[in-house]
């Protein structure tokens, strides 16, 4: 079995290093829609905020600020007018922190186990929170009780939201599509192509269909549209000899629409759905990558690489286990996407029709 070396290169793609990272694992990542601000969530209690300043092909970070929860945090998101950041984890509330105004946070949202990921719809001016307990609610921020409360068939493990789309995956391999102009009924329940756990949805930019990943190694394309179902695929990513790693995070590019994967394995890559093309692999860290997300105009992409628990706490060693966030530049791939196609490995020889 192939194991993480202390002494391997944490860093192979030579991107730029965040200071002062978290002093815990990192479980989300998130960039301001207005502004290079990345908020990074962590497992010891906190959540920081750093700006991002590039000139040229240099970037350098700076810490601004930072809250603390009680417990874990596990997930984050901004509101759309890049003044405010919600976090949510397993101290089971939602804090709302209105960062630009440097005021104090306060609590928004209560579940009755962890809250597992969140995200705020600027459509309807409320924030969803999905937890451990089995239910996804809706938040307005001015009152202290949920607009509205679904009963999920299992545990939230991830949410997505394109206006009017929303895609819940839960345990047992349950993806609950809903139509946010009708919030309170499921549209469709969909059991997950992926034969194992899902760990991480993406709506497409088009609100037509979306990404799900597995722990399995695995990617889902799938289409809402009937009509559209031939066009549904999977295909394996992730994967080195006979090791199959977990595909952490999903990000669409915000102009290209092209997407990347993260996975447990350490590898981060850059796909193209349509083309059924992988345009760039980058070479593996020696730790896994549990968390990624893009800036807001696709230039910048921030991950976390740093221990993510897959193989539980007695694998986890404090004194070799260090914390990385860093920040790639990968407008070279996507400004020369279609030479790239013509180069890049075709997911046709893989992929599977569902």
């Amino acid at each position: 079995m192939s194991t993480f070396g202390a002494a391997a290169n944490t860093n192979p793609n030579k991107s730029y290093e965040v200071a002062q990272p978290p002093s815990d694992s990192i479980s989300s990542l998130c960039f301001s829609p207005k502004a290079n601000f990345l908020v990074a969530t962590s497992w010891d209690n906190q959540v920081r905020c750093w700006e991002i300043t590039r000139n040229g092909t240099v970037v350098n970070s700076t810490p601004k600020a930072s809250i603390s929860h009680e417990q874990p945090v596990l997930c984050s998101a901004w509101k759309d007018d890049g003044t405010t950041v919600f976090s949510g984890g397993c101290d089971k509330q939602v804090k709302m922190w209105p960062l630009t105004s440097g005021g104090q946070p306060m609590t928004v949202a209560m579940h009755d186990a962890p809250v597992k990921d969140i995200a705020w719809i600027p459509e309807m001016n409320l924030l969803a929170s999905g937890s451990w307990d089995k239910t996804l609610k809706y938040w307005d921020t001015r009152q202290s009780n949920p607009v509205h409360t679904q009963q999920l068939p299992d545990r939230c493990y991830a949410i997505t939201v394109k206006h009017p789309l929303m895609v819940v995956g839960t345990a047992d391999r349950n993806l609950i599509v809903f139509n946010l102009q009708s919030p309170q009924t499921e549209y469709k329940r969909i059991v997950s192509p992926l034969k194992y756990q899902t760990r991480s949805v993406a709506a497409f930019p088009d609100q037509q269909g979306f990404l799900v990943g597995s722990i399995e190694g695995r990617v889902g394309v799938h289409h809402l549209d009937d009509a559209q179902q031939n066009k549904n695929f999977t295909f394996k990513c992730h994967r080195e000899n006979n090791e199959i790693y977990s595909v952490n995070s999903l990000n669409f590019h915000p102009v290209h629409h092209t997407f990347a994967t993260a996975g447990s394995d350490g590898a981060f890559n850059f796909w193209d759905k349509d083309s059924k093309q992988r345009l760039k692999a980058m070479q593996r860290c020696s730790q896994p990558i549990p968390c990624s997300t893009f800036n807001n105009d696709g230039s910048i992409f921030a991950y976390a690489v740093c221990y993510d628990w897959s193989k539980g706490a007695e694998n986890h060693n404090p004194a070799t286990a260090k914390n990385y966030i860093y920040l790639h530049l990968p407008q070279v791939c996507f400004c020369i996407r279609h030479a790239c196609l013509s180069k890049t490995s075709n997911l046709s020889s893989s992929h599977e029709h569902i």
